[in-house]
């Protein structure tokens, strides 16, 4: 099958777009530079310039394709603190990705994340793929791929756990928290640290969507959580015992000053269940788990 993937040449993507290749589908990457278009072309893809605001290309490269994987999202935006601008740009990409696969019946495979379960107010338990919301930051994005069963298109959602790990990851939240631990000379977690994060291995995750393309059901919606739920403290652990420096508890004031932008993340009680998930779509992660991925060492090489 023809997989148009939005995000190809990013973190993820480099590696969702080998798992396609090698079973045996053909891939078109959007590149929104030339850089990102050689990174495609080197993964054995092929290339179609433009971003997420060339919404006419968004949507002829959905009507030829026989499906579409959307996993780019303006990261810049959110990061320079336009978190409504970033979800604004989502929610006008993947209506123009359905413009090209209204009544088709193809596959269309969006991605959240398991952190707005959390922010959904499911506390005291592990959340679940029956879980969902009225609206909400990248809610309103994944309710969206969800409604689009009613149009005969085969959409399904992947949240994400907040850490996606593995040697390829070289921006995402651990790299940030392992940059503030030797920024700060001590490795931190807030309060107790009994908070807890699920977490996937990279590749895992890409055998997910993959799964997800060729089977999930229409309106599904999937959790990429292999660790359904690491204590910060033992992140907090593995980060100090790899870098040979100590561990401390700090206080929800000193958050934000410590980790950033991550200020409020590192405090979020996030456990997901994927029990769901791997029963639909025999999805079985073999990959290294958070804390043995961080022992593995190549998190701390550079």
């Amino acid at each position: 099958m023809r997989v148009f993937v939005t995000g190809a040449s990013g973190h993820l993507g480099s590696a969702v777009v080998p798992n396609l290749l090698s079973a045996g589908h053909d891939v078109v990457g959007l590149a929104r530079s030339d850089a990102s278009a050689a990174a495609i072309e080197k993964l054995g893809a092929q290339a179609r310039p433009g971003d997420l605001s060339n919404l006419d290309v968004l949507r002829t490269e959905a009507a030829a394709s026989d499906g579409i994987i959307h996993l780019a999202f303006r990261h810049d935006l959110m990061l320079n603190g336009d978190r409504a601008g970033a979800a604004e740009a989502d929610l006008d990409a993947l209506k123009a990705l359905a413009d090209g696969l209204d009544g088709s019946g193809k596959p269309l495979v969006g991605t959240s994340g398991t952190a707005m379960l959390a922010m959904g107010g499911v506390v005291g338990r592990r959340g679940t793929e029956h879980d969902t919301f009225p609206s909400g930051y990248r809610i309103d994005a994944e309710n969206l791929v969800a409604s689009l069963a009613s149009r005969g298109v085969r959409s399904s959602i992947v949240r994400l756990a907040p850490t996606v790990h593995s040697s390829i990851d070289h921006h995402g939240f651990m790299t940030v928290i392992i940059a503030a631990a030797r920024q700060n000379g001590y490795a931190a977690y807030v309060g107790e640290g009994a908070n807890r994060w699920p977490a996937v291995h990279t590749l895992d995750a890409a055998e997910l969507y993959r799964l997800a393309f060729e089977t999930a059901p229409a309106g599904a919606r999937l959790h990429a959580a292999a660790d359904e739920g690491v204590p910060f403290q033992q992140i907090a652990a593995a980060v100090g015992r790899n870098l040979d420096l100590p561990v401390r508890s700090i206080s929800p004031d000193e958050a934000n000053d410590y980790f950033g932008f991550l200020g409020s993340f590192a405090q979020m009680d996030n456990p997901t269940s994927s029990a769901i998930t791997r029963e639909l779509l025999g999805w079985a992660p073999a990959h290294p788990g958070l804390i043995a991925d961080l022992d593995e060492g190549h998190y701390f090489q550079h």
